[in-house]
């Protein structure tokens, strides 16, 4: 249960990481995992065509995103997971934080850690602006 709000605790710290131009690629990692079982599922790291991050560094349609990972997880018989999106403007950095994620729930063998089939990507979340009337 600690390691699950350690977890929350990082997406919430990442999701609040400023980007520092607009203009960069962007690089996300799907972690997908259960209060009902120890299998946590990582995706690899992909560069999602033509996604930037805001002005304030935010990553617009995490929720889709998340959503993206679940689905397909869903469609391979793995229900009720909880899907997180981990997302970097440098594929070293985003390495070495998924990488110490890793670490962190393999310590003891509390968890297993599983690959998502690389046969998964990212598509580019659709993001609908409100118009005013």
């Amino acid at each position: 249960m600690n390691l699950l709000v350690a977890l929350l605790v990082v997406l919430v710290c990442s999701a609040f990481t400023p980007g520092k131009k607009k203009d960069k690629d962007v690089y996300m990692v799907g972690v997908a995992a259960s209060f009902t079982d120890s299998l946590v599922y990582f995706t690899d790291i992909q560069l999602v065509d033509s996604v930037y991050l805001d002005k304030n560094g935010f990553l617009p349609g995490r929720i889709q995103y998340s959503s993206q990972l679940k689905q397909y997880l869903e469609g391979q018989g793995l229900k009720r997971r909880t899907c997180f999106i981990y997302f970097n403007t440098n594929p070293k950095k985003l390495e070495k934080t998924i990488r110490k994620m890793k670490e962190e729930y393999d310590e003891g063998g509390r968890s297993i850690l599983r690959e998502v089939n690389k046969d998964f990507k990212f598509k580019k979340a659709i993001i609908y602006q409100a118009t005013e009337e």
